[in-house]
């Protein structure tokens, strides 16, 4: 698994502690016949479009609610840009019932705690309450869903909040947006998967109200959406709950997807990148993704544990260990944004390091390259302790965190491929990855002609 850390930036509570009648088919998972570990999966959706997934663990006395709304930065108006990010701050400046910041009070005050944040193809929000709230939590959720409080003063409000994220986290800070805003915007082509989404400061400014009307009305609709609840309740109570406070909320008619096709990349691609606050050049190598959910693509999760997580990897031995040359390298697919589940579009894997002004990006590169073309001679073996790496990251993701990261996996694979039960079946499509099929992959997406490498220079002149 990748990293799963969200930048500060695109986090709008970040001062609040992160501990952070239905109808359709409904899909049971069943306990595996051979002992293996399974996550119990209750799946229905509702006569409005609402999926919901519902996931008991009764380890501990907690809830967590979620909802995801399948709208993410990839998509957001060209002429609106950062536009999914200031949406995300305006969902907590009120609705019918629960005025501005009442939300989050709500929350605290019943012992919970709540985030929300914006990625590529969709915005989530989520609270983790004592199991007892579990009614209070799935009814200010629907609450907000069924309409906010859109006026002129919170809409300037939190353009101003949005605004100073921007300076204070980006133009402000040394390597700000890099790589994880700077890469996608060079590596990709499309639009939609290139545009600076946390929001030219123009494009904040001229947002009207009419925007965010409309905005709401279109993408946070229950057709639009996928709600979960994991944690220690009781089946029938939130069936119950849900089809009570969600069942009612129109549909809305949603407009077509985008095209966000990237088209193939034929040559390497190279930036720099000036940077006047910075100490010492950092450089990002990035190579664009297979297709998810092809057999490549579950390659590529198991060449990114051998490449760069953790201590064994090779870039980390060879960049650290042998060479000396930085202290730590990073990265990964979705890196930096999530992980290589929670996105539904084209994607880049990278590594990133800061490094010592000594060395030349090429002797960076060089490595890069000779961490590739070790691959050409991965065995079985090394297949194999890339796996033990994955699942152990993959339970602590599913495991950990109050059960966010279980909220999390359960609620893409809803909206992205209407199937949650994915979380059961991941280990298996990992383990039908075979070492001929690594060294294929590789040749083919791991090439210099695949690659766009930007560099950090902190010599810009004053």
């Amino acid at each position: 698994m990748t990293h799963n850390r969200l930048p500060a930036a695109l986090c709008c509570l970040s001062l609040i502690f992160f501990l952070l009648g239905c109808t359709g088919e409904k899909k049971q998972s069943e306990t595996a016949s051979d002992g293996a570990f399974s996550i119990p999966v209750e799946y229905f959706t509702l006569k409005n479009g609402l999926k919901v997934v519902l996931s008991q663990d009764k380890t501990t006395p907690t809830v967590v609610v979620a909802v995801y709304y399948n709208i993410g930065f990839r998509i957001e108006p060209r002429d609106r840009t950062g536009f999914a990010h200031l949406f995300e701050h305006m969902m907590f400046q009120g609705s019918a019932n629960l005025g501005k910041m009442e939300f989050i009070k709500l929350v605290q005050q019943n012992g919970g705690v709540l985030n929300g944040s914006t990625r590529f193809d969709f915005t989530n929000y989520f609270e983790v309450m004592p199991a007892h709230k579990l009614e209070t939590a799935l009814w200010a959720e629907a609450d907000r869903m069924k309409g906010l409080d859109i006026t002129q003063d919170n809409l300037t409000n939190q353009q101003g909040v949005v605004k100073n994220e921007v300076k204070v986290n980006v133009l402000n800070q040394p390597y700000g947006g890099f790589p994880w805003l700077d890469m996608p915007q060079f590596a990709n082509e499309n639009w939609y998967n290139a545009h600076n989404f946390y929001g030219d400061l123009a494009d904040l400014d001229s947002a009207k109200l009419e925007d965010v009307d409309s905005f709401f009305k279109t993408y946070y609709a229950p057709n639009n959406a996928a709600l979960v609840v994991v944690g220690d309740f009781e089946i029938a109570d939130a069936k119950k709950w849900v089809e009570q406070y969600y069942d009612s909320i129109p549909a809305a008619t949603l407009p077509p997807k985008p095209d966000l096709t990237e088209p193939k990349q034929a040559t390497e691609k190279r930036k720099v990148k000036e940077d006047k606050l910075a100490n010492k050049p950092a450089l990002a190598v990035a190579y664009k993704m297979p297709e998810r959910n092809t057999p490549e693509y579950y390659a590529m999760g198991l060449i990114d544990q051998i490449l760069v997580q953790g201590q064994d990897s090779k870039l980390f031995s060879k960049l650290v260990q042998e060479k000396g040359y930085t202290d730590g390298v990073g990265g990964g697919i979705n890196s930096d944004l999530g992980n290589m589940f929670n996105y539904n579009g084209p994607m880049i894997w990278m590594a990133s390091l800061i490094y010592d002004q000594s060395v030349s990006a090429d002797s960076i590169v060089k490595v890069f390259d000779d961490a590739v073309a070790e691959l050409s001679n991965v065995t079985k073996e090394d297949a194999e302790l890339a796996i033990v790496k994955l699942r152990s990251d993959f339970y602590n993701t599913v495991g950990g965190d109050y059960n966010i990261g279980r909220a999390d996996l359960l609620a893409v694979f809803a909206l992205f491929d209407n199937d949650p039960s994915r979380i059961n079946k991941l280990e298996d499509e990992f383990r039908k990855v075979t070492p001929e099929l690594i060294k294929k992959t590789a040749a083919e997406y791991l090439s210099p002609s695949n690659r766009s490498i930007l560099i950090v220079d902190p010599k810009a002149p004053q």
